[in-house]
């Protein structure tokens, strides 16, 4: 598998015309333009808008079903497959290079958007509205790429990337909605599976359950999974397990019939002291405060 470092070498490996800027990049991909077979990865992040009539798409190994236009998003070095693409639609794809983002406030900033750890497979499905919004804005980094770029054009480029982040993160909460609508809240799902790990014994085998598995379990990733949740509940996946743990801590605690050293092991905990710590951040007692404000002693 090739690693381009530069956006030069990425052009040049992959046939297409040298960049217009060392640091930042446009293809367009025409209706019936096909590009090969490629796989690669590289030192930029990746924006792309595609409407894709034949092949397959790859990201971080994973295939994605791209029947509808979408945006997906590729941060630095992650795994970048296309095998005999032809585009419906005219797309195209933006490449901006670590260093492009130096001094500039995206250069944080671009890290807190959790999309860019999705799977390809949780890309963000477009509305007719929403495309024509994205489309503009890259219409309007399209003339500063190709038209006398000056010492402006760096930071007006920026600005258009940000507001497509930005809009980018909205239309996904408008995604989760829709998700939840037709296939039902992920926290109950998500909460049914904890229950079924419990029931099967599967705290005391294997441990504390961790957001990956979780998120195995439900066919997404674990980033898209918390995302998904926080949309849903308020809350991270993390913070959800932790909730369910407690709760199913009172329980036990209220039937006194364990001690709390026990109950920990029962629950997954490596030890009673992480336990206690945990159970009082969320209830603001110890569990043996809890248990004697229950009338329960040992």
């Amino acid at each position: 598998m090739k690693h381009y470092k530069t956006l030069t070498e990425l052009h040049t490996g992959n046939g297409w015309d040298a960049p217009e800027h060392p640091l930042f990049s446009m293809i367009g991909c025409q209706a019936a333009c096909p590009l090969g077979n490629r796989e690669f990865t590289t030192d930029c992040y990746i924006i792309a808008f595609k409407k894709i009539r034949s092949g397959i798409f790859m990201y971080g190994r994973t295939k994605y079903d791209h029947d509808n236009g979408c945006l997906f998003f590729a941060k630095p070095r992650q795994i970048i497959e296309m095998k005999d693409l032809e585009f419906e639609e005219k797309g195209y794809m933006l490449m901006i290079h670590e260093d492009y983002l130096n001094g500039h406030e995206l250069f944080q900033s671009i890290t807190n958007y959790g999309f860019f750890d999705y799977n390809i497979t949780e890309a963000l499905q477009l509305s007719p509205k929403e495309e024509q919004t994205i489309l503009e804005l890259h219409s309007k980094i399209q003339g500063e790429y190709f038209n006398n770029p000056d010492e402006y054009s760096r930071e007006i480029i920026l600005s258009h990337i940000s507001s497509i982040l930005k809009y980018a993160q909205r239309f996904y909460k408008r995604q989760f909605v829709d998700r939840a609508l037709v296939n039902g809240k992920t926290a109950t799902k998500f909460n049914n599976i904890l229950k079924k790990y419990i029931a099967e014994d599967g705290l005391e085998n294997k441990g504390l359950p961790n957001v990956a598995y979780l998120a195995e379990q439900l066919c997404i990733s674990p980033r898209y999974l918390s995302d998904l949740l926080k949309q849903e509940t308020g809350k991270t996946a993390s913070e959800l397990i932790h909730t369910f743990l407690i709760s199913e801590a009172k329980n036990l605690l209220r039937l006194g019939e364990k001690g709390i050293t026990e109950i920990a092991y029962h629950l997954g905990f490596e030890n009673a002291s992480y336990f206690t710590q945990l159970f009082k951040k969320h209830t603001g007692m110890k569990p043996l405060e809890f248990r004697k404000s229950q009338n329960y002693y040992n």
